[in-house]
């Protein structure tokens, strides 16, 4: 009898040992607009002042172009751009605009606080 209730609790000790440790599954992040925030805050200064595009910001270009892997990521990703757009001061919409192909990502869409996102694909 004790030797019954000892393998139990081993079974038990062992299952919960197996369900602690057992790895998570790999679950995506959601784009969020602070992953957008971070990957173009290299971007601020040449947006506001312009001249030669910097290394770091089109690593952050990428990046973000990189995550945005659905049509719900893009729309989030356009709807973050597009506030940031309006709200940021001191930003060339023209520079903004550009700084996808200046990096060498093709975009669907054009960054710009008229642009509607619902329709980004």
């Amino acid at each position: 009898m004790a030797s019954s209730r000892a393998l139990k609790l081993a079974s038990v000790v062992v299952l919960m040992v197996m369900v602690v440790t057992a790895p998570l599954p790999q679950v995506d992040a959601a784009m969020s607009c602070s992953l957008v925030e971070s990957s173009l805050e290299p971007c601020l200064a040449y947006l506001r002042t312009g001249g030669q595009v910097p290394v770091e910001c089109c690593n952050g270009v990428k990046t973000l172009y990189n995550a945005a892997s659905s049509t719900a990521d893009r729309q989030t990703a356009c709807d973050c751009l597009k506030k940031a757009s309006a709200t940021v001061t001191g930003i060339n919409l023209g520079l903004a605009s550009s700084l996808p192909e200046d990096c060498g990502v093709n975009i669907p869409y054009k960054i710009s606080p008229s642009t509607d996102c619902s329709k980004v694909a």
